[in-house]
């Protein structure tokens, strides 16, 4: 029983083999049948072909050996199938770099089209053996190299595509070869150099595709040889020179694309031989002069593009005569005077209408109602004027008009609300005056409406607000006035509401919290007040919201915390108080200035998590703690303003590392500490300001490395030491201002080097020494020097004689000696001069006299005018009296002339009273007469008496208190 088990084993074990050998002869015979029988070339290329692919896609799955070739994907075989005449693997979405040079041994290859796919690589110049190609199609890819000359080889190619890739160089004459092509399509590539004149030997091509390359030169005369030529197009290259007037002969032409090149000259003529034309586009060219009137004859013309043009002159086209004209661009040219009469016709195809950007001028063209078919007018740019047709209803198919930028005046047509089609309108920056009309709120389909920079007034309709399309709505710089509708709510799609620098007032709706597609909300500069609703919490889509320069007060609904989105909030000038934690919902943040209100209570660390944060600006409120930490994480921010609060602690040491700081003002809070030394790693700084602090040591030398000061502003606080040399590195530096600190030493020399300066204050300190004869140097000095209140000494350097410019010029309160320099004479720009407490003596400047006597006080020995004169002459010694004793004259002068006036006052009153005596005893008419004479007497007397007394008291002055004077006294 077991042997024959184990012979029935051995039995299927040998059948198993014999069918596993049957398996594998038909297995080769397949694969001989394949690679080694008739079609042995093109199937092994094919295949290695494949091998060389990557075909994420899985488009050559079926390329097998098992699989008969005729079959693949792709493949189209002769009809006895025996070559490969076709291979057409368009969009399969395969990539390779060498594969697409084994194509080359397909030499019955008909077809070829590898079009938008990821191929790399050359075209190989082996292209040339294809002599049987008629079709070559490899646009939308990754090729690059050049056109290789070989490809003129192929005499039968009547279609070669191979735009969109990364081909460049220049188009090979070869091309010139090729009688039979039909189409060539070279566009979206870096070619450059000419266009080859034999492309003018290609009889049969109906379609030449050049555009977007870098072909410069001119356009061939040549290419009149295409004369079966349907489409040329090669915009956006560098070609120049005059469009050939040989182009008219190319009467086949449908298509001429000569866009954005740098062509010139006048338009040609004999473009109105091509009545085939559809299509003409000359738009970005430098061609001038006038329109010719010929063109006028294209009756087949669709579209007419000449904009961004030099062209001038009257507009001479009529679409009664192009009267299959649809779309007409004439913008961005020099046309003047209005629109033609009779320019429309009552059967008029044309839809859209651009004449922006021109010198038109007149009323609005009424011959434009003619043009019933038109659905989008632009005459923005231009000089026209007047009010607009209340027939203006009569374009009924209109979308969009556009109508800004001209000198419209009057109020707005109501019947444009008849006008049902209408989806945006900008009648932006006109003279357009009245009220919005109620009818708008029938423009159901309207979606953009700008009539911003106009001076319409009046209440914004609640009608309006029916127009549930809107998606931009902005009103900017008018007199609109009223609340804000209390409907604002319905408008569900609306993006963008920009209602700033009205007159608006009320609060804001509630209801706008259901707006809830708004991005950008602006209602500053307006006249609002109140909270802001809590339904804002519901703007999820909003980035940008500004309040700014309103009466909005209170504290801000946490609800706002919600708003995940936000990018810019300025809330500046208005009365918010409170915390504002509820702006630090978003993470997104660039900009959030809370300027001017009342807000309290700790900056929240929390705004660091938008690491985005570029500006933050929270001066004058009423902010306590410390600067947080975390805004060392604020990696962009270049603008940051806590100034004006209560703050307190250190400068954190953690914002060193905002490398891109440019305004960093600290300024008027409780700050103490040292000065940061990693401030002079702040490359970008512009302006730093420390000022009206608590801050000591010294400045930190390292600050000189900001090399792009232009303000640094510490005083006001408890700073000592001697200012850094490296201070004259800051040679960008237009502001200066360290005084009110404790800074001792000499004031360094290098501030020469600050050639920049024009404000320079380093009053009441400690400085010693001389002036620095540099200081002569900074020429662009204007609004002060204030080196007063510290412990100068030595005489005034002549050089500041050289300060041409400088208005004011504070000295005073030093220990300065000798003579004032009579180089300073020659500052004829200066109004505010004080030299005064100091020792000082010898004759000022002639032109010093009008600056007042308290310029001077308090010093040796100065004379001459405003002071008194300078005594003595040629031959004698020259007495110079001291301030004091000038003063002691002149009091005792106006003591005398005061005594002197009650005396003659008390002898007037006594004869006054005889004289009343002898008028009222006496009956005789003379005595009328003498005391007549007597009361002219007195007159007399009085009138001369006063006047020398009024003149005595011109040299009275009073002498100020040499008590430390406040700040703005010091400077005035």
């Amino acid at each position: 029983m077991k042997k024959r088990m184990l012979v029935r084993k051995s039995t299927m074990g040998s059948l198993w083999i014999c069918h596993f050998f049957l398996f594998l002869t038909m297995l080769n015979a397949s694969f001989f049948t394949v690679v080694l029988g008739d079609n042995v070339s093109d199937s092994y290329w094919l295949l290695k072909m494949k091998s060389k692919l990557v075909d994420p896609l899985g488009a050559l799955k079926d390329w097998s050996p098992i699989v008969p070739m005729c079959s693949w994907y792709g493949v189209t075989c002769s009809l006895d199938q025996s070559h490969v005449i076709g291979l057409n693997l368009s969009g399969s979405g395969i990539s390779g770099s060498r594969s697409f040079e084994l194509v080359t041994h397909l030499t019955s290859l008909q077809t070829l089209d590898l079009s938008s796919n990821s191929l790399t690589g050359s075209i190989p110049s082996e292209i040339g053996v294809l002599q049987n190609l008629r079709i070559l199609q490899l646009f939308s890819n990754y090729l690059s190299g050049t056109i290789p000359a070989e490809i003129g080889n192929l005499k039968k190619l009547e279609i070669l595509r191979i735009g969109d890739n990364l081909l460049a160089g220049e188009i090979t004459p070869s091309i010139g070869n090729l009688k039979e092509l039909k189409e060539l399509g070279l566009a979206f590539c870096y070619f450059n150099g000419s266009i080859p004149t034999e492309i003018g030997s290609l009889k049969n091509l109906v379609s030449l595709d050049l555009q977007m390359n870098s072909l410069e030169g001119h356009i061939p005369k040549e290419i009149q040889g295409c004369e079966n030529l349907q489409k040329f197009a090669a915009s956006n290259n560098l070609l120049e020179g005059d469009i050939p007037s040989s182009l008219g002969s190319l009467v086949s032409l449908q298509i001429l694309n000569l866009a954005n090149n740098s062509l010139s000259g006048s338009i040609p003529s004999s473009l109105s031989h091509l009545f085939k034309l559809k299509y003409l586009n000359l738009l970005g060219n430098k061609l001038s002069g006038k329109v010719p009137s010929e063109l006028n004859s294209l009756t087949q013309l669709q579209k007419l593009d000449l904009s961004k043009n030099n062209l001038s002159g009257p507009i001479n086209l009529f679409n009664s005569k192009l009267k299959s004209l649809q779309t007409l661009v004439l913008s961005d040219n020099f046309f003047t005077g209005n629109i033609p009469a009779n320019f429309c016709f009552s059967g008029s195809k044309l839809e859209q209408l651009f004449l922006a950007r021109n010198k038109l001028s007149g009323n609005f063209p009424l011959e434009l109602l003619s043009c019933s078919s038109l659905q989008q007018l632009d005459l923005s740019d231009n000089r026209f004027e007047g009010e607009l047709p209340t027939t203006l209803d009569k374009l009924q198919n209109l979308t969009d008009l556009a109508l800004n930028n001209n000198s419209f005046t009057g109020s707005l047509p109501p019947e444009i609300g008849n006008m049902s089609n209408l989806e945006s309108l900008f009648l932006f920056h006109n003279m357009f005056i009245g009220k919005i009309p109620v009818e708008f709120g029938r423009l159901q389909r309207l979606k953009t409406i700008y009539l911003y920079d106009n001076q319409m007034s009046g209440p914004i309709p609640r009608e309006l607000t029916n127009c549930t399309s809107l998606t931009e709505i902005d009103f900017f710089g008018n007199l609109f006035s009223g609340p804000i509708p209390e409907t604002i709510g319905k408008l569900k799609d609306l993006v963008l509401l920009q209602l700033r620098q009205n007159d608006l007032w009320g609060p804001i709706p509630p209801s706008m919290g259901y707006c809830k597609s708004l991005q950008l909300l602006a209602l500053a500069d307006n006249k609002l007040s109140g909270s802001i609703p809590s339904t804002f919490s519901y703007l999820s889509e909003l980035r940008t919201i500004t309040l700014y320069n309103n009466s909005f007060e209170g504290p801000l609904p946490e609800s706002l915390l919600l708003l995940k989105n936000l990018k810019i909030i300025n809330f500046s000038h208005n009365r918010f108080s409170g915390t504002i934690l509820p702006l630090t919902g978003s993470h997104s943040l660039n900009a959030l200035d809370l300027t001017n209100n009342s807000f309290s209570g700790p900056i929240p660390s929390s705004l660091a998590m938008s690491r985005n944060l570029s500006r933050l600006r929270l001066a004058h409120n009423q902010l306590t703690g410390s600067i947080p930490s975390e805004f060392g994480q604020l990696i962009e921010l270049n603008f940051l303003d806590l100034s004006f609060n209560n703050l307190t602690g250190e400068i954190a040491p953690e914002l060193s590392n905002c490398k891109k700081i440019q305004h960093f003002l600290l300024n008027n809070n409780r700050l103490r500490g040292k000065m940061p030394p990693w401030l002079g790693s702040f490359q970008e700084l512009g302006e730093l300001d420390l000022s009206f602090n608590d801050l000591h040591g010294s400045v930190p030398s390292a600050l000189g490395n900001c090399s792009n000061l232009l303000k640094l502003s510490l005083h006001h606080n408890n700073l000592s030491g001697e200012i850094p040399q490296e201070i004259g590195n800051l040679t960008s530096l237009n502001v200066l201002n360290l005084q009110s600190n404790h800074f001792s030493g000499l004031i360094p020399s290098s501030i020469q080097q600050c050639k920049k300066l024009y404000e320079l204050r380093l009053s009441e300190n400690l400085f010693t020494g001389d002036i620095p004869d540099e200081l002569g140097g900074l020429t662009e000095l204007q609004v002060i020097l204030d080196l007063s209140k510290n412990l100068l000494s030595g005489e005034i350097p002549s050089s500041l004689g050289n300060l041409m410019k400088i208005e004011r010029l504070n000295l005073s309160f030093n220990n300065l000696q000798g003579q004032v320099p009579s180089s300073l004479g020659k500052l004829t720009s200066i109004h505010m001069l004080n030299l005064s407490y100091n020792h000082l003596q010898g004759q000022i400047p002639s032109t010093f006299s009008k600056f007042p006597l308290s310029s001077f006080m308090n010093n040796d020995h100065l004379c001459g005018p405003p002071l008194v004169l300078c005594s003595g002459s040629k031959g004698q010694d020259q007495v110079v009296l001291s301030n004091k004793e000038v003063a002691a004259i002149i009091v005792a002068i106006v003591f005398t002339s005061t005594l002197i006036c009650l005396v003659l006052l008390h002898i007037m009153v006594r004869i006054w009273c005889n004289w009343r005596k002898v008028a009222i005893s006496s009956a005789d008419g003379g005595i009328g007469e003498r005391k007549r004479e007597e009361a002219r007497w007195m007159y007399s007397d009085k009138k001369t008496r006063n006047g020398e007394y009024w003149n005595m008291n011109t040299l009275g002055f009073s002498t100020p208190s040499p008590n430390k004077q406040s700040p703005d006294q010091s400077t005035a």
